[in-house]
């Protein structure tokens, strides 16, 4: 099915790699914190899109047996995939903000989930995963 792009929830010990969006007002959410990822290119799947933003974004590289959880969803008409995955703490390492973002920094999970100027989706659907892990 066609997608528009992906996002990933890093969790790591009880907490989780964030981007402050940069400020300016011609972007969604300028100033909030976000998760990786971003919009798909050419036929990547939805995986690889994510895996691909999240190096991108924070010198990250994910492996694919690390994510455990996945749903797609209808934004704005367009369909995207959110993803959880676990992170051991030495796959932070090297981590470093990409050309998209104002800074990153590890947010403990209940902060983030009480956040309010978080991507008010992403925080929803965290949480979604958080409830039910497994489902």
């Amino acid at each position: 099915m066609p997608f528009h792009g992906a996002k990933i929830a890093l969790l790591t010990e009880m907490a989780l790699p964030v981007i402050l969006r940069d400020a300016r007002p011609d972007i969604p959410w300028p100033g909030y914190w976000d998760l990786p990822g971003g919009g798909r290119e050419g036929c990547e799947t939805p995986v690889d899109c994510a895996r691909r933003e999240t190096f991108e974004e924070l010198n990250i590289e994910v492996r694919p047996d690390r994510i455990v959880w996945g749903r797609s969803f209808l934004t704005d008409g367009r369909r995207n995939w959110f993803f959880c995955a676990h992170l051991r703490p030495g796959d932070l390492t090297g981590a470093r903000l990409g050309d998209e973002g104002q800074r990153w920094e590890l947010m403990p999970v209940r902060a983030f989930l009480g956040h309010q100027r978080v991507v008010p989706h992403f925080r929803d659907r965290l949480r979604l995963f958080l409830e039910d892990p497994g489902g």
